[in-house]
Order: C-alpha cells, then sequence, then structure tokens
C-alpha cells in the first residue's frame, strides 16, 4: 500500500511529448539573452508552462515584467464573446486590455518595454481574436522599435488540415485580419511570421519553437494539458467541431451545442428529421466522418428548452477529414431539405448576413447558399485554386 502511494506522488501530473515555447525560453539560452529587459506579456489563463505554472511568474526572475495585456474574454477567460473587457491598474502590476476601449496597445502599455511577449493557446480556427490582437501588437510594436517574442504553442487541431475559403479584403475586421483558410493548419508562431512577412510588418520578431511537436499531433497527442482558452471551448477537440459548425451558428438557424454540454459536436432544429438528415449526409461520403442521429434540448441560446433533432458529428480520421467541408455540407444539406426554414433564416429580416460573410471571410458562400437549391458541393469548391496556393506560400514559415 506504502508503495502505491509513493508511486502516485512521483508520478508526473502530465506525460507531455511536447516541450513548449514558455519552457525552452528557459532550457535554451533565451532567458539569458534578454535577462532584466523590460517587458509587457500578452496573456491570459492558457499561458502556462507544461506544468501548469503561469507564464508572468516564470518570467519574474528573469525579466522585468512591466504590465500584462489581455486579450478577449479577459485575464481569467471568463468574460463572455464579445463582451468588453476593463483594464485593471489597481494593483503593482497593471493590467491592460486589448478588448476594451482600444484593441492596440496604446504608447502608455510601452512605457519601459523592451520586449512585447505573446503567450496564449490559440484555437487553429481563423475566426478567432487572439490572432489579431498579436497582429495588431505586432504592427504597434514595429512603429515603437520594440520587438516581440512569441512562445509557440501547438494547434490543436493539427499542422496538417488546411480547409476552407480565404478571406478576402472587403471581409477583414478583428475577427479575421489576414488571408488564410479558415482552417490554416499552422502554430501561431508560424501565423506571426507569415503576417510580419506577407504584409511587411516589419517587426523584429523572435519565435521561441516548441521541441517535439509534429505536424499530425492534435492537442491531444501532445500530453499537455488542455485549459479552455474561452468558456465554450472546453475540451482539445472543440477546435475542430467548431470548424465544423461555428460559421453555423451565425445564421441562428440551428443550434450547434452551445447551451448543452457538446458545444459544436451537433446540429439541430426543431423542424430537422434527424434520420433523413443522417442518411442524406452520410449517403454523400464525406472522408473521416459519420453523422449519427441525435435528439437534444438547449438550456440556453438558440431553441431554449425546445426539442431538437439532427446530427451527432463523430470524426473516424481526423488526418483525412475536412472540418470546413463538413459544415458546408450540413449548410447545403439543410437548404435542399428544408428550404422554406432555411431561407427564413438567411433572407428574413434583421439576418445577420453581413456578420455570417464576415466570419466566412467571404461572401460567396452566402451568394451561393441563397441562389443555388442544392448547393452543397459548390460551397466546398469555393476558393479550392486559392488555397491550392495558399499550400505552397505557407512552406516558407513553417517551422515543423
Amino acid at each position: 500500500m506504502a508503495r502505491a502511494l509513493l508511486f502516485l506522488f512521483v508520478f508526473p501530473l502530465f506525460s507531455a511529448q511536447v516541450t513548449l515555447g514558455i519552457d525552452r525560453f528557459f532550457e535554451e539560452d533565451y532567458a539569458e539573452k534578454y535577462k532584466g529587459k523590460g517587458a509587457a506579456l500578452i496573456t491570459n489563463q492558457t499561458g502556462v508552462d507544461g506544468k501548469m505554472r503561469p507564464t508572468q511568474e516564470r518570467l519574474s526572475p528573469a525579466l522585468s515584467l512591466v504590465a500584462l495585456l489581455s486579450p478577449e474574454h479577459g485575464l481569467q477567460g471568463s468574460t463572455h464573446a464579445g463582451d468588453v473587457v476593463a483594464s485593471n491598474l489597481e494593483g503593482a502590476l497593471p493590467v491592460y486590455s486589448l478588448y476594451g476601449k482600444t484593441r492596440r496597445p496604446t504608447p502608455e502599455m510601452f512605457k519601459g518595454v523592451d520586449l512585447l511577449l505573446f503567450d496564449v493557446q490559440t484555437t487553429g480556427v481563423r475566426a478567432y481574436t487572439y490572432e489579431t490582437t498579436l497582429f495588431y501588437a505586432m504592427e504597434e510594436a514595429a512603429r515603437h522599435g520594440v520587438e516581440v517574442v512569441v512562445f509557440d504553442r501547438p494547434n490543436p487541431v493539427n499542422g496538417i488540415t488546411v480547409d476552407g475559403p480565404m478571406l478576402e479584403e472587403e471581409c477583414r475586421s478583428f475577427l479575421g485580419y489576414i488571408n488564410i483558410p479558415y482552417c490554416h493548419g499552422m502554430t501561431i508562431g508560424e501565423l506571426a511570421r507569415f503576417f510580419n512577412e506577407e504584409y511587411k510588418v516589419g517587426c523584429k520578431l523572435t519565435i521561441i519553437p516548441m521541441k517535439g511537436w509534429q505536424r499530425s499531433m492534435s492537442f491531444r497527442d501532445t500530453g499537455l494539458p488542455w485549459i479552455p482558452p474561452s468558456p465554450c471551448v472546453p475540451e482539445p477537440d472543440t477546435s475542430l467541431f467548431c470548424l465544423m459548425t461555428g460559421i453555423l451558428g451565425e445564421l441562428s438557424l440551428v443550434s450547434i451545442g452551445i447551451g448543452c454540454s457538446f458545444p459544436f459536436k451537433v446540429v439541430g432544429a426543431p423542424w430537422i428529421r434527424a434520420d433523413l438528415f443522417a442518411s442524406e449526409l452520410n449517403r454523400q461520403k464525406l472522408p473521416g466522418v459519420h453523422f449519427q442521429p441525435f435528439h437534444f434540448t438547449p438550456y440556453w441560446g438558440v431553441y431554449k428548452g425546445q426539442e431538437c433533432h439532427g446530427v451527432w458529428i463523430q470524426v473516424t480520421d481526423l488526418l483525412v477529414c475536412r472540418p470546413v467541408a463538413v459544415q458546408y455540407m450540413l449548410l447545403g444539406l439543410l437548404k435542399s431539405l428544408y428550404p422554406k426554414e432555411v431561407a427564413r433564416g438567411i433572407e428574413g429580416k434583421g439576418t445577420p448576413a453581413s456578420n455570417f460573410c464576415r466570419v466566412n471571410g467571404t461572401s460567396a458562400v452566402y451568394e451561393t447558399l441563397v441562389k443555388e437549391k442544392f448547393p452543397a458541393w459548390k460551397l466546398l469548391q469555393i476558393h479550392k485554386e486559392e488555397r491550392a496556393a495558399f499550400l505552397e506560400k505557407r512552406r516558407r514559415y513553417l517551422l515543423y
């Protein structure tokens, strides 16, 4: 019994195959190189090392931390999507919000700062504000002559899967700032390199790379602890399912599990026939995915308190699955099977068409959905050639 208890106490909490950028900062000579520098750190609750120690605590002995800067959802990640985050300047270490009065670092935030550090876990989805927070920060750092250091972290989906439309200039926004596919298959460090060069930002940029990460890895493969980057991304695989249903949520046509304990993993509505919908989806033979008839009742959000019928999405082979293609197939078949219900959602008064296009990064998806009676396979072809060109372009920015 004593041996068993001893084993429990000495066995590591996590058995990681991947060493994060923040850990390599201390394993290599980076900490010595930057010793004593004044630093501001963009971070939140996901900014921890491989043993769950907060990044700001690890950095304190090596660097002189001047300020913390927080993205959307706040420093603790508890604020809901879209809600303003207030700065807190009362403590010993000021916390400036980059999702409040300003979304860009101001001259005040650069006082005493030699280095602007970034350590935030992102989701692998283009339509996510953490990446744009970094890109804005890089632009401002370039103007102030401040070096940017990014502690690299895994793309939680993997580094191989690239899918979905590109970002057109008229849809550029804080929700999507650079022209990459909706599912880009890059780490935050690789994206920073891409942005700095392709958009000619020209900031002094240093990426602290991971060790042991392979492009085929999902987050679960890394052995690292998962901390939800935002309230609706509770599990490592939620990012993958967000790529499959998140855009659908912009139209409020169906419930995508927000308001249930399985966000993004289901698609349902009171007017859907679960068996028919699942059968038609499976008949399309999309690779790496199966659709199971499913029934559920959301406790808040779209169709709150109403029994919904639809499908549970099951991934059978992650590396061949095209997650955005799954999303557009769902959307296209909904239009074909339930044209009246979908028409009310996409063409009715107050329809958030502009936001839907902004999230997609293109108006082509919305236009195809409105015009075509059977839009599913046409949706899957949008930006196919542009996506292939991106795959070639991104090669020079890959670190792994």
